[in-house]
Order: structure tokens, then C-alpha cells, then sequence
């Protein structure tokens, strides 16, 4: 790998509160089993909070807050995120003719079965898929017709494969959801499953948060992307608006 295949800065990006973010709130709030929506969970559009998040990055980009404006803007054909990646653009983040490159492979994690049941729902409804949780952990836990972290993963080594053969020495920004964040971070920080749940277990991904990789040229023979940054809600704050986070559930909530 030559320092040239890698991006010069990376952000990843959760998009904006959602309509599901809300709604699920609400069904826990009421002890009721499933969340109440009617969209396909690729269909789920941003809550207005959500859209004023994603102005706010917008804006924070715009007024030079970041060494840069990304030239690459690649997001998951989620409607949410897809409208996260479109205010950015729109309030200034970067230039109006970079294009929003939809990429399936960055998609959120599919719940299969499990999908639109709250925690609650899913131990009343679905027991034994509960105790198979509890006994694989959420990072082997596949549900029927949904996905494991790593089956995640798998797809994202072949997003940052993409990266790399085609964003070299480019500031790119993804635009995704909260497995996809921390997913992320367990492929280019070689981590395990320990260490990435540690960091899930701590804090949730908040809402249009930064997390920033940049290239070092001192890492390994050829270089490689460092961290630099994680979970930064900089921006949101900075427009005040209200920062959101909503953490993963067993399974089954839209994140």
C-alpha cells in the first residue's frame, strides 16, 4: 500500500436524528412492543431536528471550522442519510458540484425478523432470539434474514478497498449510521471484539458527529490512516441544536 492510495483525511459521519430515532423513543417510553412507523426502515426520513444537525455540520464545514471541505461525499442509500449528505451540501459543507455518491455496501445493519420491535417486543415475541443474543453477543448475533457486526464488516472492508483504489490523497467524507461508525473504526484501527463493544458500551454515536482519520505517513511501511478524532458534536452545539444520540438496541431499532 503506497501513501497515495490512502485518503488525506477521512470523516465518517452518523446522520441526523430520524423519524425511527423518535419513534422509538416514544414506543419505550410507552412499554409498547413495536415501534410505530409505517416506512420501510430505507425509507425513514430525518426528524426536522435531524435536518437542523445536518445544516449545522453544513454551516461549521462552510465557515472553515475543518482543514478542508470534503471532495468525496459518500453516503448510504438510507434516506436519512441520504438528506443528512444533501443539507450538508446544501448549507455549504462542500462544494455545491460534489456529488452524493450513494453506496449500498454503507447501508444500515439489517435486523431481518427483529425488524420495528422494541426491546421489550423482541423478549416478548421473539424469546429465543433474545437468549441467542445473549449468548453470541451483539457482534456474532445474526438474526434470521438480518446481519451480525460482522457481516458489517465484511461489506465495509470492501468499502474501504474502494477508498483506497480511488480517493488517494483525497479529504472524503462518509455519511452512515452507528454500527457503520463503529464498525469502521474496528476495520482501521485493527481491533477486537472486545475493544470495539468497550467503546460502543461507553458512549453512543451522537447524531451528525465527526469521527476524523487522517493520513500518517509513519504507520507501517507505507503509511495509514490515525485516528484523530472521535464523536465530536462540535458543530451541533456551535448552531445550538440539540444533540441526539440514540443508542443500539438488542436488535430491531433503526439506528
Amino acid at each position: 500500500m503506497t501513501a497515495s492510495r490512502w485518503p488525506s483525511v477521512l470523516w465518517i459521519v452518523r446522520h441526523g436524528e430520524s423519524a425511527g430515532n423518535v419513534a422509538r423513543n416514544v414506543a419505550n417510553a410507552a412499554g409498547a412492543l413495536r415501534i410505530d412507523l409505517s416506512h420501510r426502515d430505507v425509507d425513514v426520513p430525518l426528524s426536522s431536528r435531524g435536518e437542523a444537525q445536518a445544516q449545522a455540520l453544513g454551516r461549521w464545514f462552510a465557515e472553515g471550522q475543518e482543514d478542508g471541505r470534503p471532495e468525496v461525499l459518500l453516503a448510504s442509500p438510507y434516506a436519512r442519510a441520504i438528506a443528512t449528505a444533501r443539507h450538508f451540501r446544501g448549507t455549504g459543507g462542500c462544494h455545491p458540484d460534489v456529488a452524493i455518491c450513494c453506496d449500498e455496501r454503507l447501508r444500515e445493519k439489517e435486523f431481518g425478523v427483529l425488524d420495528g420491535l422494541t426491546t421489550a417486543g423482541i423478549a416478548a415475541e421473539m424469546p429465543d432470539q433474545a437468549e441467542f443474543r445473549r449468548l453470541l453477543g451483539k457482534f456474532y448475533h445474526r438474526p434470521p434474514g438480518g446481519e451480525s457486526w460482522c457481516d458489517v464488516i465484511l461489506r465495509l472492508r470492501s468499502v474501504m478497498d474502494t477508498v483506497s483504489l480511488h480517493h488517494g490523497g483525497q479529504r472524503v467524507m462518509i455519511v452512515a449510521h452507528q454500527v457503520v461508525v463503529l464498525c469502521l473504526r474496528y476495520i482501521l484501527e485493527t481491533m477486537n471484539e472486545a475493544e470495539i463493544l468497550a467503546i460502543d458500551h461507553a458512549a453512543d454515536v451522537a447524531n451528525c458527529s465527526i469521527t476524523e482519520y487522517r493520513f500518517d505517513p509513519s504507520i507501517g511501511q507505507h503509511g495509514g490512516l490515525k485516528l484523530a478524532r472521535y464523536n465530536v458534536t462540535a458543530p451541533v452545539e456551535a448552531s445550538h441544536v440539540e444533540v441526539t444520540s440514540a443508542p443500539e438496541p438488542i436488535q430491531g431499532v433503526r439506528g
